[in-house]
């Protein structure tokens, strides 16, 4: 419409003035204003199409993939661990430092390990108070002991022998329970449950987060196989703290509680009827010795302070 109105407008100069002219210039005034308002009309007419048309549909589309998103993120927590740690050689500094900031923000603390010398290195390297509650291997059962022998013996060097690994291991059950004595000022009341058939992989559950210790891994290469940590929606942590409860009511196991009053002869005490050996004073002090050297050693690896 702008071309034919300038057009008319061009041959209406050339015209000698009459009804002719007249009439053009008319045609040529008319079309211009045509296409002026048709232009406005159309972009008012666009701006109301977009605001009642797809506008909407841009925030439909918005909160749909919100949803989705949202959907997504359900599942991933409750299916899915939020952290994912790789086995290593040496404790994990990060894995630590994580655990321990869990740790702190906890009010419950249950252990489903081997010894439970962790356990009792975490509580010592932190300043709350705890109920802690944990399920630890049978010292007097050689099939409680075997799997993790076996899982060691895989990362040692050729020449490694299984009775010196299996000896060890009973040994290191001692110090982890001497450890917890050690620890109860830490925590309000500890309960050790000792089970002849502990699961292969270790489990320390928070209010808000599971950690995951996958010893049970065939493909594990390092001494420290992989860590998962789960959230307290996913499904894993429903189960195992379920499993936990079930190993901890055990009407086979042996238990063992200790409060911050308990004496060290009645610990020595517990400690020769879970065992089944007798522990002499001078032996509780070695077992004491020991433990504290495996604290520092942890503390410094892990970067966990002095």
């Amino acid at each position: 419409m702008l071309v034919i109105s300038g057009s008319a407008m061009i041959a209406t100069s050339g015209m000698a003035p009459g009804t002719g002219r007249n009439l053009l210039t008319a045609v040529a005034t008319g079309t211009l204003v045509s296409a002026v308002v048709g232009f406005g009309q159309t972009l008012i007419t666009a701006t109301a199409t977009q605001r009642a048309m797809l506008t909407p549909l841009i925030d439909e589309s918005r909160q749909a993939l919100r949803d989705l998103s949202a959907e997504y993120r359900e599942m991933n927590q409750e299916f899915f661990p939020t952290h994912i740690f790789e086995p290593t050689a040496e404790p994990n500094p990060a894995l630590n430092r994580l655990m321990m900031q869990d740790l702190q923000a906890t009010r419950q603390y249950l252990f489903r390990g081997f010894s439970g010398r962790h356990a009792a290195a975490r509580l010592l390297l932190s300043r709350a108070e705890w109920e802690f509650r944990a399920v630890v291997a049978d010292p007097r059962n050689a099939s409680a002991i075997s799997g993790r022998a076996r899982y060691l013996l895989r990362h040692s060097p050729a020449e490694a022998d299984y009775d010196t690994i299996h000896e060890r291991l009973h040994e290191d059950i001692r110090i982890g329970l001497v450890g917890l004595y050690l620890a109860r000022s830490r925590c309000s009341r500890l309960e050790v449950t000792v089970i002849s058939d502990p699961p292969t992989d270790r489990l320390e559950i928070f209010d808000d987060s599971i950690w995951v210790t996958l010893y049970s891994d065939a493909r594990a290469t390092a001494e420290y196989p992989r860590t998962l940590r789960f959230s307290e929606g996913a499904f894993v942590y429903t189960m195992q703290r379920a499993e936990f409860a079930r190993n901890s009511a055990s009407p086979h196991a042996h238990h063992l509680v200790i409060t911050p009053d308990t004496s060290r002869q009645d610990f020595i005490k517990q400690f020769q009827k879970i065992t089944g050996s007798q522990l002499t004073e001078e032996q509780f002090l070695e077992l004491s010795a020991e433990f504290y050297n495996f604290l520092r050693e942890f503390a410094v690896t892990a970067e966990l302070g002095s």
